[in-house]
């Protein structure tokens, strides 16, 4: 099928949004990405929403990739160091998500990991919506936040959240 558009919204696991910010780590959405915060009963989270700019995508095998516009600037307000991930792809072949690394197109690193475990497709005339999917944060991109914020605040296979994408075809 190919992608006409739609959004990924990813949710921070319990726990992510609070640690973030008490080690001075602020993460903003960038345009036409949007964040929000939200009151959850497992404590604070953020929400960053992105657009589905295209992509093709299979559902039996499952596999394809879908891209995105927008992205997340974070900023260690400690030390001023920051770090932008953004131009998304999921590629659903090799269950991951990538990203390019403060603008350039030529650096583009393995984000997180998917655990499509405990998805769940809802299939419409025109649409898919996947929900439920885990985001692990992969090893490259924790050493590059690490290094590029003055932290070591981020591990390889950190449960960052989870995701949830409605693609319109």
């Amino acid at each position: 099928m190919h992608l006409r558009g739609g959004a990924t919204a990813v949710t921070t696991a319990p726990g992510i949004a609070p640690a973030l910010l008490k080690n001075g780590i602020v993460p903003h959405a960038i345009w036409p990405g949007r964040e929000s915060v939200l009151s959850l009963k497992s404590g604070p989270a953020v929400r960053f929403t992105f657009p589905v700019t295209g992509g093709r995508v299979t559902l039996s095998p499952l596999g394809g990739n879908i891209y995105h516009s927008g992205g997340i600037l974070f900023v260690n307000v400690k030390n001023g160091k920051k770090i932008e991930v953004s131009r998304f792809t999921i590629d659903l072949t090799h269950a991951d998500l990538t990203g390019i690394v403060n603008g350039n197109p030529k650096v583009r690193v393995p984000l997180f990991g998917l655990d499509l475990s405990h998805a769940k497709l809802m299939a419409g005339k025109h649409i898919v919506t996947a929900r439920g999917i885990g985001l692990k944060l992969t090893s490259a991109a924790a050493k590059a936040l690490n290094a590029a914020l003055g932290t070591k605040l981020f591990s390889a296979g950190l449960k960052l959240g989870t995701a949830k994408t409605l693609l319109r075809f």
